[in-house]
């Protein structure tokens, strides 16, 4: 009898377990609030594991390597177009989700999933650079600050290590258009970073809050968010700049790689993300700007305390070029590295 309650009890632990099951998140590095892990865990009984990645290359060469294991990806809009049609994410309907109730109808139905299939957005923001006001003083109203250089910030500015938003921010300045095919606007472009370069101490997306908020550099290209958290929450002198050009604007959705493993838990966990209550905690932790509706009333970041939040200058959405105006922002990139 004893051996019997034994057998019994070995079989049914795994089947609760599988009951309940896993949900496997590879998202932006530290964006989804652990508070909300937590939560979504013990409300739903469902196991999360959680992978982060700086890029949406690295996300992008994953998924087009195969069978990720992953539920739940958050690529920007013009990798998630590259994404759908590349048939690398799973039709979920999204439109049919309650989340997408939650969503602003402004960003409903973008070029990025005109029906509305495949995403439902998390965050969004902008992209433009940071400057120490302990080691630069002058003004911030022009990307000629930050790619022409005065003595006072020469080889003390650093960029990223990928192309992403700098050639966009480049762009913006010379006012080439995004995705542009003309081999001689994109000359343009390589020219103004290449006259940057000598001034640049470094190319890096690692470790940026210490980097300008330390002084190490004294401007930083750099995202709105994470600026004002290393504002309000470290102390730092630092101030996210509004150029006159512009600045390159982000938005990063939920969804659901082809032939994950637990589609059910993802679409569980998307809902829950996009309660209000769940969406402005993660509003609050992430300190990136909600495309879903939150509660105001607690929400942490105005545009008297985070101006970082609220542009003040035009926004201009990364797009996804063709295969022939990606050639040359590779160029380009290549080029300036070499």
């Amino acid at each position: 009898m004893k051996r019997l309650l034994l057998t019994s009890t070995l079989i049914t632990l795994p089947l609760a377990a599988q009951a309940a099951g896993e949900l496997n998140l590879y998202v932006w590095s530290d964006s989804i609030a652990p508070e909300l892990i937590a939560k979504f865990e013990t409300e739903t009984g469902i196991k999360v594991n959680v992978d982060g990645y700086n890029s949406n290359e690295d996300l992008l060469t994953k998924l087009q390597a195969g069978a990720s294991g992953y539920d739940v990806v958050t690529p920007s809009q013009h990798f998630l177009k590259i994404m759908v049609d590349e048939g690398l994410l799973e039709d979920i309907d999204a439109h049919s989700l309650a989340a997408y109730q939650a969503v602003d109808v402004k960003w409903r139905s973008q070029w990025w999933d005109p029906t509305n299939e495949f995403s439902i957005p998390v965050a969004y923001g902008t992209a433009g650079f940071t400057v120490n006001r302990d080691q630069y003083t002058g003004p911030v109203d022009s990307w000629a600050v930050y790619f022409e250089p005065s003595a006072e910030l020469q080889g003390k500015i650093a960029s990223l290590s990928y192309p992403d938003e700098v050639i966009g921010a480049a762009q913006l300045y010379l006012g080439v258009p995004f995705c542009s095919e003309d081999s001689a606007e994109m000359k343009k472009v390589l020219d103004l970073l290449m006259a940057q370069k000598p001034f640049v101490a470094a190319y890096t997306s690692d470790n940026i809050e210490n980097r300008i908020g330390g002084g190490e550099v004294a401007a930083h290209f750099w995202w709105d968010g994470n600026s004002m958290k290393t504002r309000m929450n470290d102390g730092a002198k630092i101030e996210f700049a509004m150029p006159k050009e512009g600045l390159v604007g982000w938005l990063d959705s939920f969804a659901v790689p082809k032939g994950a493993p637990n589609v059910d838990n993802a679409k569980a966990f998307i809902d829950f993300m996009s309660k209000v209550e769940n969406a402005t905690m993660q509003y609050n932790y992430y300190g990136h700007s909600a495309p879903v509706a939150i509660d105001t009333a607690t929400a942490k970041y105005t545009p008297e305390n985070a101006p970082e939040l609220f542009p003040t200058v035009p926004v201009e959405f990364s797009r996804t070029c063709s295969p022939a105006a990606q050639d040359l922002v590779t160029k380009v990139w290549t080029q300036l590295l070499q």
